[in-house]
């Protein structure tokens, strides 16, 4: 009992660590950008960054994470590009995530091992069962940060297309007003950043891009890239065919909403077209047979009493 205790103890740190390691790379990489952006990055700004974090999860981040991320790396530099991409559409941006979430793939599928093997010892099972067991634990703690990480891609790409309207119009509004396209592309981020902080936080970064010498085009490409979202990669497309030919960038950014808006209210109509079919199921299971029991209830305990009072008089 007190092994299993002291395991249990482990899974929980070990989870803690990674989660904590997830969270302070997202919030560090955030304050860099702003701080960048507001021109207040002061010298020793990184190494004190490095001193506020936890003595823990920077071990863990330097020491554990490139070992128990080695056996599971990605062997060509295709596929880690593509892990790369993947984490950047989640969120995380840092230099060594991807070594952290690869090491997270190997301790979860640690623990689900050593739990599977733990429970079936423990029930005295035979021994095939628990190579069985442990190896179907082990393989699905092995993909349980991949299911997180789509998940968490999903999410915020949905946050992220319903944001869009919303800025574009602000957009529209400050290009109309005589900003510039970059200048308006500011504004929406510090106007929108309490609203829609993913979308406010990627129109910081490619303002940082240009300001860092990197073109336009290049800027936005890198926002469709990172974000991953269509409705981005399409507004990324028209801005730089607006920029090359010449057109006006008001119109193209109002069409992009107008149509953006369109889409959205279409896909609403259509899940609440959806409505009646998925209700069919709980209405079978749930609903007609309460309903059933409230209306037919009554009439059939007085048939009862009718029968059994006629059946009394036969006698």
């Amino acid at each position: 009992m007190t092994a299993f205790i002291g395991l249990v103890i482990l899974i929980v740190i070990s989870v803690s660590l990674i989660s904590y390691s997830f969270i302070s790379s997202k919030n560090s990489r955030r304050d860099m950008v702003a701080r960048r952006l507001t021109n207040q990055n002061l010298p020793n700004s990184r190494n004190k960054i490095s001193q506020q974090q936890d003595p823990a999860a920077r071990w863990f981040k330097e020491k554990a994470a490139p070992i128990l991320a080695k056996p599971v790396k990605p062997k060509s530099a295709e596929e880690q590009s593509n892990l790369k991409i993947k984490l950047a559409n989640a969120g995380f941006r840092k230099e060594n995530i991807a070594v952290t979430f690869l090491a997270s793939k190997s301790v979860c599928g640690a623990i689900m091992l050593v739990l599977a093997l733990v429970g079936t010892i423990s029930a005295e099972m035979p021994i095939q069962k628990i190579f069985g067991f442990a190896a179907f634990a082990g393989g699905l703690g092995f993909m349980l940060p991949d299911a997180w990480l789509y998940l968490t891609i999903k999410t915020r790409q949905e946050k992220l297309t319903y944001a869009l309207p919303d800025c574009l119009d602000l957009m529209v509004v400050s290009v109309e007003a005589g900003l510039g396209l970059d200048a308006a592309m500011m504004k929406v981020s510090q106007e929108m950043g309490k609203v829609h902080p993913e979308l406010s936080e990627e129109f910081m970064l490619v303002n940082m891009e240009i300001q860092m010498g990197l073109t336009r085009s290049d800027a936005l490409q890198n926002i469709a890239i990172r974000t991953g979202v269509p409705a981005i990669r399409s507004l990324s497309a028209i801005l730089v065919q607006a920029e090359k030919f010449g057109t006006s960038i008001a119109t193209a950014l109002r069409t992009h909403a107008e149509g953006l808006r369109t889409k959205r209210r279409q896909e609403a109509e259509e899940r609440a077209a959806k409505t009646a079919v998925k209700l069919v199921l709980p209405l079978i299971l749930f609903i007609f047979p309460a309903i059933f029991v409230v209306l037919a209830g009554p009439a059939v305990l007085k048939l009862f009493e009718v029968l059994s009072s006629g059946a009394l008089q036969g006698m």
